[in-house]
């Protein structure tokens, strides 16, 4: 059984299905809003207590070993989403989740709290308006697909070589405005693909739940990389 939520048969297994899909993208919701509690309550704890400057004192790399973890949870989840059971896949979003709210401590240190404060309430208020699209719109964002990936790829390319040129860092602005547009359509996008993934697995309740998960991590990145992208672009810096 292929992975491809784009290729189902509408009519296939509606008698079998235990909730609406109301209900199931409600479920998936809640799950992106669990990992974000985690990643947030995780980072703020780490700011508190300091934790995360002990880390980085006293532990060499630790930064790497965590963005290295973060990754082959990610890409586990993907490629093995169909194999795997439903707690597992349950506990990879919650590790990856918690893992991530350590990288997110290090904002604390960078950005005034109230500035990381009012951010975080325009991601929601811009998260929430394109999620309600990607869900109520009757067009078909199957479309966007060639146009986001290549997006990815030029946020990807662009990062890469501000690394080496340092006279890239002027169009900076111009690189997070590309992110924010760029997370944003992923954002109705991906909750678009909640439908397809209800209707493609109706009549199999392991792969529903684990579609449910798959899908809560898909919107918890694009909730994670527009704050972020968000942040850079109207944070205000400590320093």
């Amino acid at each position: 059984m292929s992975f491809d939520p784009y290729e189902f048969d509408r009519d296939y297994g509606q008698s079998s299905r235990m909730e609406s899909i109301g209900q199931y993208t409600a479920k998936t919701f809640l799950w992106m809003v669990l990992g974000l509690l985690v990643t947030f309550g995780i980072a703020l704890l780490g700011w508190v207590t300091n934790a995360t400057l002990y880390a980085l004192a006293y532990v060499p790399y630790i930064h790497l070993i965590v963005l290295i973890a973060t990754i082959v949870l990610s890409i586990t989840m993907v490629s093995r989403i169909e194999k795997m059971s439903v707690g597992t896949a349950r506990g990879i979003f919650i590790a990856f989740s918690a893992l991530f709210g350590f990288t997110m401590s290090m904002y604390l240190y960078i950005f005034e709290f109230g500035s990381l404060i009012f951010v975080f309430l325009a991601t929601a208020a811009y998260f929430a308006v394109l999620a309600a699209y990607g869900y109520f719109t009757k067009a078909d964002l199957t479309r966007l697909r060639p146009i986001l990936f290549t997006g990815l790829v030029f946020l990807f390319v662009f990062a890469l070589v501000s690394l080496f040129i340092p006279g890239f860092t002027a169009l900076d602005r111009i690189f997070c405005l590309a992110g924010i547009a760029i997370f944003l359509a992923f954002t109705a996008y991906d909750t678009q693909k909640i439908k397809a993934y209800y209707n493609y697995y109706a009549g199999y309740p392991d792969m529903l739940e684990k579609a449910s998960i798959f899908s809560a991590l898909q919107l918890y990145l694009d909730f994670i990389n527009l704050f972020l992208y968000l942040l850079r672009f109207l944070g205000k810096s400590r320093n």
